[in-house]
């Protein structure tokens, strides 16, 4: 990774831990937002002109964003997953990568693929300065709910590394919009926030090998020198396991169980989450920054290859309950 994008890198791990103050806790003066009654079907069921697969281009806070866009066959109404890169990355990687795109689709998503704003390496989470993702994403949403038939009350987001970051802080800045989310190696780059929004299916993946995102927590990029070590020793992360713990808390999930998913693979299961919601964790003994399935990105680490996340992905968000 050049020097300077592993600098800008670290900065904006600098910035999720130590951003904007947090949204005020939920009051009698101050209550959270709640999703609203919602359609089984957008108006987008009734658009003349639907939009089509490829790349699309959306206006967001004055500038011209990009997304890709793959759709499942069949009328619909279809349950609809963003589907978020990590930093340094694109949308076209993530989409191979992570193969969302082409098996959502077969399962019935639409999933659409956006691309951080131009210049930026990766997304600005809430709280931080940059371009208003959350702005762009809320947009993404209601662009695709007018312009296609969507199932409006079972939408999702999923992501690698920064862009798991991004997924999981959507849960409390979308008020309760999303009915799951997907963190690979990255669950706990933001911490949950203090408002309660309503409980969300949480399906993270985490390597215990990762040396970009540590999986026991403490500061990222475990293997940088000179300018890049002193700006990462300046994060702390929580560890994955004390991340998913505040998820369960904060959504008073119960009956915590850990088993054995194969050789290497752990899983660690909320048994009693409110409405039907999953919350659970695996975790890859030996594996690294990386999403588990077929494909190797060898200079990220070690691949759990047996292990498909994008299959337990798509499981867990078709269990999860409409909002």
């Amino acid at each position: 990774m050049p020097t300077r994008a592993a600098l800008l890198l670290a900065a904006l791990l600098l910035a999720a831990r130590c951003g904007g103050a947090p949204p005020p806790p939920a009051s009698p003066q101050n209550p959270a937002p709640q999703a609203s009654a919602a359609r089984a079907g957008s108006s987008g069921c009734q658009a003349a002109r639907p939009l089509e697969p490829g790349t699309h281009r959306l206006r967001s806070g004055g500038l011209e964003r990009r997304f890709l866009l793959s759709l499942p066959s069949g009328d619909g109404p279809h349950p609809v997953l963003l589907d978020l890169h990590g930093l340094g990355s694109s949308a076209a990687q993530q989409a191979a990568y992570g193969r969302l795109p082409e098996q959502g689709s077969r399962r019935g998503y639409i999933v659409a693929t956006p691309q951080a704003a131009e210049g930026r390496l990766g997304w600005t989470l809430p709280h931080t300065s940059g371009p208003d993702d959350t702005a762009f994403l809320t947009a993404l949403l209601d662009h695709l709910e007018r312009g296609l038939c969507v199932q409006d009350r079972r939408e999702f987001a999923a992501g690698l590394s920064y862009g798991a970051a991004m997924a999981t802080a959507l849960v409390c800045e979308l008020d309760g919009r999303l009915s799951g989310v997907a963190a690979v190696a990255g669950l706990n780059i933001v911490r949950p926030c203090e408002r309660r929004p309503p409980p969300t299916t949480v399906v993270a993946f985490h390597g215990t090998a990762d040396r970009i995102v540590p999986y026991r927590g403490g500061h990222p990029f475990q293997d940088a020198t000179g300018e890049l070590r002193t700006l990462a020793d300046l994060v702390v992360l929580d560890p994955v396991e004390d991340a998913a713990a505040g998820w369960a808390d904060l959504f008073e999930c119960a009956g915590r169980a850990t088993g054995t998913l194969s050789a290497g693979i752990r899983v660690r299961d909320w048994k009693s989450c409110p409405g039907g919601t999953t919350l659970r964790l695996y975790t890859i003994d030996g594996g690294g920054h990386t999403w588990p399935g077929p494909i190797e990105v060898p200079w990220l680490g070690a691949t759990a290859r047996d292990l498909d996340a994008t299959r337990l992905i798509l499981d867990a968000f078709d269990r999860a309950p409409s909002r």
